[in-house]
């Protein structure tokens, strides 16, 4: 099982070189990929923990670990695909590929955040199927020479679209465990990434969409296993949101390596262990904690 970690792009770090500092330490730890988060406004449960504190873009931050860094996989967990363009997203998804040398994963989701959708004024009662055409869209212009795509939304035919990512096409991960994300999953995804589900629910849910897959002839044995589970960086969840989902303790290695066995036997094969914090110090210790006693159980 791969194991990757969240860089804290999202949790109000004034000095940006302290977040991208993240990016090279994780992989001279050993972890397999680095992840960032996204969102535009710090509205809702952002707000109430940032205020105005920044909220780096994730692409950009993958754009400057893709310099700084060599063999981890540059991941987002997740962008929420109704905000972004998805000819822009796609193009700067394929230009950050070429520069990484193939290292990139989209982990998307359609978003939940009711006042960041008025804000952006995108219909949150649309984001599902807009969901579904931006995904529809970028691997159109990733995989074809004459991209063709109509809807009542975009519309465009035989144009040239470049560069195509170094990878065949880049993995499109979905976010979320509700009926509609593992529908989606299942017709469109090149992987499953919900957040904070326990493993007997990622187990269930994994043979779930593997069946769904099967029925629509697709093949599921192609597709990537991962999930983002928290771990508690000051020994309790990080907030009364994140209380509600399955979390990971911090403060016993033995703990965690049973927690994580207990995810690669659900079937998971990508964990990303989110840390939770914008305390700088404290994420890099338990970094080096789990780097130290954690990763070699996987290797």
């Amino acid at each position: 099982m791969k194991i990757g970690v969240t860089i804290p792009n999202n949790w109000g770090v004034e000095d940006p070189q302290q977040v991208l500092e993240f990016g090279p330490l994780a992989e001279s730890l050993g972890y397999d990929s680095v992840w960032v988060m996204d969102h535009l406004f710090n509205t809702g449960y952002i707000r109430e923990r940032l205020a105005d504190k920044p909220y780096y873009h994730p692409m950009s931050t993958l754009s400057y670990l893709a310099a700084t860094t060599k063999k981890v996989i540059l991941g987002t967990s997740v962008l929420v695909l109704p905000y972004h363009n998805p000819v822009e997203l796609a193009k700067y998804a394929a230009t950050l590929d070429q520069i990484s040398g193939g290292r990139v994963t989209l982990g998307v989701g359609v978003g939940a955040m009711t006042e960041e959708f008025e804000a952006l004024g995108i219909s949150m009662r649309e984001r599902g199927s807009l969901t579904n055409e931006c995904i529809d869209i970028m691997k159109e212009l990733w995989s074809n020479h004459l991209p063709t795509f109509h809807s009542k939304r975009w519309d465009f035919s035989e144009l040239y679209f470049s560069p195509k990512p170094v990878q065949a096409t880049i993995p499109v991960w979905v976010g979320g465990s509700s009926p509609g994300a593992m529908k989606r999953t299942a017709l469109r995804g090149d992987g499953w990434h919900p957040t904070g589900v326990s493993a007997e629910g990622y187990a269930l849910g994994k043979q779930e969409i593997t069946e769904a897959a099967t029925a629509a002839g697709r093949d599921p044995s192609k597709m990537s296993w991962s999930t983002r589970v928290e771990v508690e960086v000051h020994g309790k969840p990080s907030s009364d949101r994140a209380a509600t989902r399955s979390t990971i303790p911090g403060s016993d290695s033995g703990m965690m390596t049973a927690s994580l066995k207990a995810y690669q036997d659900a079937g998971v094969d990508h964990m990303v262990l989110a840390l939770n914090s914008g305390d700088v110090s404290a994420l890099k210790r338990l970094m080096e904690t789990i780097a130290a006693e954690v990763l070699p159980e996987f290797k």
